[in-house]
């Protein structure tokens, strides 16, 4: 049985984790359009692999054209604007106590971050352009921890379902 304390205990977490997410992915994006050239060079770095070990077999992959580079970073830097703007959304949402939108904006930014970190990071960046391979520009450790972050968030989030705050 759920209790009013543990319900609102559960709220105020989602609230405030998703709040955190939304900081975070905000001034990355932030600092991604105010420092664009330190990011633009990681990701024309891991898409030409010219760090990797350079294996024949995988060189076909690289993307060596400078413009497709930063056209990538341009949409990531979209993709984690967008993101920032949909968390910070759901967390106006939380404290509004709109519950069911904000976990449905809640929920749809914090998948948008598991699909950039997960799916572009992880498995494009690093096995599809080999970043694992690269000792200077290997992002995954950090891709990882966003991607668990967010995950965990999400976790949380979902444990409001079916839950009203009765404050």
């Amino acid at each position: 049985m759920t209790t009013p304390t543990s319900r609102t205990a559960t709220r105020l977490a989602a609230t405030l984790l998703t709040a955190t997410v939304a900081l975070y992915i905000a001034l990355v994006a932030f600092g991604n359009i105010t420092d664009f050239g330190t990011n633009q060079q990681f990701v024309r770095h891991v898409l030409a692999m010219d760090t990797t070990f350079k294996d024949d077999d995988l060189m076909w992959r690289a993307v060596t054209s400078k413009g497709l580079q930063d056209a990538a970073y341009v949409v990531i830097i979209a993709w984690e604007t967008l993101a920032a703007l949909v968390l910070i959304y759901g967390t106006w949402l939380w404290v509004r106590r709109d519950d069911e939108r904000a976990r449905r904006f809640s929920t749809y930014g914090l998948l948008m971050l598991m699909v950039l970190f997960g799916a572009g990071f992880i498995a494009v960046g690093g096995e599809w352009f080999s970043m694992w391979q690269s000792k200077d520009w290997n992002g995954l450790e950090a891709a990882t921890r966003v991607f668990l972050l967010s995950g965990v968030v999400l976790v949380v989030v979902q444990l409001t379902e079916g839950r009203t705050a009765t404050t």
